[in-house]
Formats: structure tokens, C-alpha cells, sequence
């Protein structure tokens, strides 16, 4: 599968196509048919973050790399269930931030717990307590996941949950990163 994907991309960019809305379009299957991918990038403002330990963080500390941005919620049942894929595919493709942000209110050692019994290893915890960066988002629901480029600009949304580790999803994140 990921073979016949990446020779779809390959012979797309080999004939000049747009490699962000044509050739990567050919590598959504499954669960990343429902990644919308944007026809300008669009500007994230820069919000604060915490960390696990109350320090601060941004955005801004991921620029120069492609960020898989994921807003979930310890108490988001489809959250749950795509985090163990969102930490694969970290370990994975490391070249790539996957940075999950828990939205509202989300106690640490409730994080701390779910990190242990689900067996996250690769991701970090960032909190966003008052739900600044995902209003600023337009996140309406949750799991909602973004793809920013390295200038830190949102250039594809998926609503819901997916499978983050997928052939599908590893190709047009690769594809994207390689740009």
C-alpha cells in the first residue's frame, strides 16, 4: 500500500502537479480521507501552554519542523483511542512533532495516568487549561488534529479520530515533510 502510494506521489511530482492538494490528496485512504487539506496555509496566533510541571510552552518551540498538533481531552472516549497511534507514529517518523495539547480542564495526574496505562512513551503532555489555543483554532469538538508546516501555519485539519500510524498517514506526512 505505502508502495503504490509513494509511486502515485512520485510520478504526480514528476509531472508538475501541486504536491500539497494533488499529490497528496492520491495518498488519503481510510481514516485520512477526512483530512481536509487547506489551499493557503493559515496563522496560528501564539498562545501559552503548560507543561506537566506548570512551565510554559508555545507553538513557537516546534517552528523549523512539520507538527502533527492534536487536541484531545482525558475525557474524550475517540481522544483515547487515537493516542496510542499519535505515539507510534512519533516513534516512527521522529523528524516530525507530534505534539498533543489536552484542551480545558484536564488534571496532570489524570494525564500522568492515561500516559502510563496506555504506554505513551513518545509524546510530551502540554495543556492548554483555558482553551485559548484551540478557540483560536476553531476547534469545536474533539479529537481534532492539525498539520502545521515549519513556519507553524495550519495546512490540513482532520476532524475525529484516526489511526495516526497508518500506511496512508505516514505517506502524506512523509510526503509533506520532504517538501
Amino acid at each position: 500500500m505505502l508502495r503504490k502510494s509513494l509511486a502515485v506521489l512520485y510520478t504526480a511530482l514528476a509531472l508538475g502537479a501541486n504536491p500539497v492538494q494533488a499529490d497528496v490528496s492520491a495518498l488519503r485512504s481510510g481514516d485520512m480521507k477526512k483530512l481536509a487539506l487547506h489551499d493557503a496555509p493559515l496563522t496560528l496566533p501564539e498562545v501559552t501552554l503548560l507543561d506537566a510541571d506548570d512551565n510554559t510552552a508555545s507553538m513557537a518551540d516546534y517552528r523549523g519542523k512539520w507538527v502533527v498538533l492534536n487536541f484531545w481531552a482525558t475525557w474524550c472516549a475517540p481522544c483515547r483511542h487515537e493516542m496510542p497511534s499519535l505515539d507510534r507514529l512519533q516513534a516512527a517518523l521522529p523528524q516530525i512533532a507530534v505534539v498533543p495539547v489536552a484542551t480545558g480542564r484536564n488534571a496532570v495526574p489524570g494525564i500522568e495516568k492515561f500516559y502510563a496505562d496506555a504506554g505513551i512513551a513518545h509524546l510530551p503532555i502540554l495543556r492548554d487549561p483555558k482553551s485559548e489555543l484551540s478557540r483560536s483554532a476553531s476547534v469545536m469538538a474533539l479529537p481534532v488534529t492539525l498539520i502545521l508546516n515549519p513556519e507553524g501555519q495550519e495546512v490540513a485539519r482532520l476532524i475525529g479520530d484516526a489511526e495516526w500510524d497508518s500506511d496512508s498517514a505516514k505517506a502524506i506526512l512523509s510526503a509533506l515533510s520532504t517538501r
